[in-house]
């Protein structure tokens, strides 16, 4: 019987599982596995912590994967063989006929001297309930949405999130200085500086601050210094960590300390046989000297190609399917509206684009969600 380990449950290791699902045997098993219990998109993070919806309308156990005929397996993955194409969970090793990692990126606030003990960080489940009561106990002054580190998840969220959160201080009727910074020189690097004017312009439009190259060395209480010499003061510090790769990818030897796994960019190949890599953990690079976006919908595609890849093995097949690194992602721009960024991004150079804000695409965006949820784990 032909066994697929996907480890992790994130928007990648659940698309991936839900596309072998459907194209392996009746026979085959495929196995997910993860130290979480629950998957819960992004977006609805954001949504949550700023009072717009609750995080239970988006939440699903993973153990409903079994709906799907996917096995979940809950436990904390402490090693990989990539030669032996086998991981060791809770002590136990699993062996396989292909292995699918699709572990995301790991928070490392600690890289950063003071950010954990000032900071709060919106990007991960856990400690979601503190961040919502500080914004509730925010009544003004300097709030700041910083990003601390590149690559990282969803390169639009700390705009959204700011305009998200100058939308419910306004309806609060609290009056603060709102800004955002980043070590990037545009906000949205991806799309350059022309395709940055829709949002500029709603940042400055609401009020709030960019600054763009900061790269900031510390934080202590009420302040983040820069390696420039600058401080920016704040009562509220909304912050997006350093990103790094998960530990158990270094040691396994699939990435470097200070690195990503490196992959084929269209078949999500790791050089290792049967050992695939999607979405967070991984590094594209980009004909422009950018790097592929890191976020849901190219992990989804990219989980998708690969599952394809594995079942034509299977089956004894050559495998056709390529990754083609089309995508795109949605930010909102307040006052119930989105845009959204979409391009060909494998093209030279790069060519993406950031959509004028529309209503119609904040219903799209909600909808973007709650189809995957049906069609992932069923209603």
């Amino acid at each position: 019987m032909a066994r697929v380990l996907v480890l992790g449950g994130g928007f990648g290791g659940i698309a991936t599982a839900v596309a072998l699902r459907a194209q392996l045997a009746d026979d085959a098993e495929v196995v997910v596995v993860d130290r979480r219990e629950e998957f819960v998109m992004g977006l609805r993070k954001t949504w949550y912590v700023l009072g717009i919806s609750p995080l239970a309308y988006g939440e699903r156990p993973l153990g409903q994967l079994t709906r799907k005929g996917i096995a979940y397996r809950h436990g904390e993955i402490s090693s990989i063989d990539p030669a032996r194409r086998s991981a060791t969970v809770d002590g136990e090793v699993l062996g396989a006929d292909a292995i699918v990692i699709a572990l995301g990126a790991r928070h490392a606030p600690e890289d950063v001297p003071g950010l954990a003990s000032h900071g709060l960080n919106c990007w991960t489940r856990e400690g979601l309930e503190r961040v919502m009561a500080a914004i509730d106990a925010f009544r003004g002054g300097g709030a700041v949405v910083g990003v601390f580190g590149q690559p990282y998840s969803c390169p639009p969220a700390p705009y959204e999130l700011a305009l998200l959160l100058a939308d419910r201080l306004e309806d609060r009727g609290i009056d603060a200085d709102l800004s955002v910074f980043t070590p990037a020189p545009i906000t949205l690097p991806i799309v350059g500086a022309s395709g940055c004017v829709p949002l500029d312009g709603r940042l400055a439009e609401r009020g709030i601050t960019f600054l763009a190259g900061r790269v900031a060395d510390a934080v202590e209480r009420g302040a983040v210094h820069f390696t420039d010499g600058a401080t920016l003061p704040f009562d509220l510090l909304l912050a997006v960590p350093p990103h790094r790769v998960p530990s158990v990818l270094v040691e396994s030897g699939l990435a470097s300390a200070q690195g990503w796994v490196r992959v084929d960019r269209q078949t999500l190949e790791t050089g290792h046989d049967g050992i695939y890599a999607i979405g967070d953990c991984t590094a594209i690079g980009l004909p422009n000297g950018t790097g592929l976006p890191k976020a849901g919908l190219f992990a989804q595609k990219e989980g998708e190609t690969v599952a394809s890849r594995i079942a034509a093995r299977l089956r004894g097949e050559e495998p056709s399917a390529t990754f083609d690194g089309a995508g795109a992602c949605y930010i909102e721009m307040g006052g119930g509206e989105a845009s959204m960024i979409r391009g060909e991004f494998y093209a030279d150079p790069p060519q993406a684009v950031l959509t004028a804000p529309t209503h119609e695409q904040r219903e799209e965006k909600e909808r973007f969600e709650s189809e995957r949820l049906a069609a992932w784990f069923g209603g």
